[in-house]
């Protein structure tokens, strides 16, 4: 679980992760079973609290979660775990001013019915017994519990067929309820993907926003937007204001902030660090012993193991991943020493979600082979002799991406079908790196450098 530091709410970078071990949530999410694709972790809360940050998730088969840290870039606690139970999902949480602390959640699996409970002042239990109906129907999920005046509020989202999804709200004069008073909050906006699900924040100079991602994603993910808030008779209406009662998606507004820094999100990787870098994650949890960082000075070593089932992309542990993003153009080249590799072994530059494309090398016998692959298709290159091979792949707005394939890292050839990047699980296209070996535990690559070029 990522968590990102900004100073104007806009321009964003990775400072950490909160769970470096995802066994910790369950053994489904280690590199021996790989068996929750878009059951993984899904929408949390962050919260600041004297003097700690606290995050808390769920996970659809497992429960819910919360960790808690000094400071956002970490070392954030082993899990606590506070409920194991299927069926939740997208919990929030407060500290009240007599600094009593709840907990919401939503059992997703009974109709869609959230409750309140009391939560323990360190946030690592909540009180069962304590549960208290607040809200139920509709796909009533993404809930965030806030404070605004003398009034709490329950922000969450609400989805009818004939309607789309969008934001609503609920208050009361007491945390406890009755949460009587409703009222819808912004427009559905279906042609925009639904913004709904996110945060109201307060800015620093007063004025208050909506940070959301949208509700509907395609291959660049579920895209998220800054939108305004304008207090409306104790309601929080967002974006442009129709009328005076509703809002709707807005595509420009004033920065909330003049930060000092504008941050960015990294992409690109030389390999010299002795740790990787926060903007990597792994497909699942990573088998520890077969990568290394300090083999070889400057440069990333993949040690190839048999995937779960044979030549299967997508059930090969550890493959490095990290975000692919929608430009004008977009090229990721990687450098590779494949002087290691064994026979059997699979490695390269690939795109996956719920599908995979790839350009890649194959070791057979004593012969070395470009390989394309589409999904766990395969198509046979030219073999190579050179010790080193570059790798790239090319994209543009539409998704669309070529892959090549050089040997002196200058001419490159193109190789194989255009592959259409895809959404699936929840999410949008991932960039990655594999190795993997489907004769024996065997071989290994190393990488020089993953450099990711974008024309914004």
């Amino acid at each position: 679980m990522t968590v990102l530091h900004s100073e104007d709410l806009v321009n964003w970078e990775i400072c950490g992760h909160t769970v470096p071990d995802l066994t910790q949530i369950g053994p489904e999410l280690n590199w021996d079973r790989m068996n929750r694709y878009g059951k993984g972790i899904w929408a949390g809360t962050l919260r600041y609290h004297e003097g700690r940050f606290y995050i808390f998730f769920g996970t659809p088969d497992e429960g819910f979660f919360m960790t808690s840290a000094p400071k956002a870039e970490g070392p954030w606690e082993p899990l606590t775990q506070l409920m194991s139970e299927k069926g939740w999902d997208d919990c929030s949480v407060m500290w009240d001013t007599d600094g009593k602390a709840y907990f919401v959640g939503t059992h997703f699996a009974d109709g869609y019915k959230t409750y309140l409970y009391d939560m323990s002042t360190d946030g690592k239990s909540i009180d069962l017994k304590s549960a208290r109906l607040v809200n139920e129907g509709s796909y009533r999920e993404a809930n965030k519990l806030i404070k605004v005046g003398d009034w709490y509020y329950l922000v969450f989202s609400e989805h009818r067929s004939d309607k789309g999804r969008y934001v609503m709200a609920k208050r009361s004069r007491f945390i406890t309820g009755p949460y009587e008073e409703e009222k819808q909050l912004a427009l559905p906006g279906r042609e925009y993907k639904e913004p709904n699900q996110g945060g109201i924040v307060e800015g620093k100079s007063g004025e208050w926003y909506f940070l959301t991602h949208h509700g509907t994603g395609d291959w660049a993910g579920r895209v998220a937007s800054l939108l305004p808030v304008t207090w409306i008779d104790g309601w929080p209406i967002i974006g442009t204001v129709i009328g005076d009662s509703i809002g709707s998606m807005c595509w420009t507004g004033k920065m909330p902030f003049d930060g000092k820094k504008k941050y960015e999100i990294k992409t690109s990787d030389d390999f010299k660090d002795k740790e990787l870098d926060v903007h990597w994650q792994w497909n699942y949890q990573p088998r520890a012993e077969m990568f290394s960082l300090r083999e070889r000075k400057g440069w990333l070593r993949l040690k190839a193991f048999k995937p779960l089932k044979e030549n299967r992309l997508l059930s090969a542990g550890n493959t490095l991943t990290q975000r692919c993003f929608r430009t004008k153009h977009s090229e990721v080249t990687v450098k590779m020493d494949v002087s290691g590799m064994a026979d059997g072994q699979r490695s390269g530059l690939c795109h996956f979600s719920s599908h995979s494309g790839a350009i890649g090398l194959v070791k057979d016998g004593d012969l070395c082979y470009i390989e394309y692959r589409h999904d766990d298709n395969s198509l046979k290159g030219p073999s190579v002799e050179s010790k080193y091979v570059w790798l790239k792949s090319e994209w543009s707005l539409d998704g669309k991406s070529k892959f090549y394939y050089s040997i002196d890292g200058n001419n490159f050839i193109q190789f194989g079908d255009e592959y259409q990047l895809c959404w699936g699980y929840y999410r949008g296209d991932r960039l990655g790196l594999y190795c993997f070996n489907d004769k024996s535990e065997d071989g290994y690559v190393d990488i020089d450098f993953f450099n990711y070029k974008m024309d914004k």
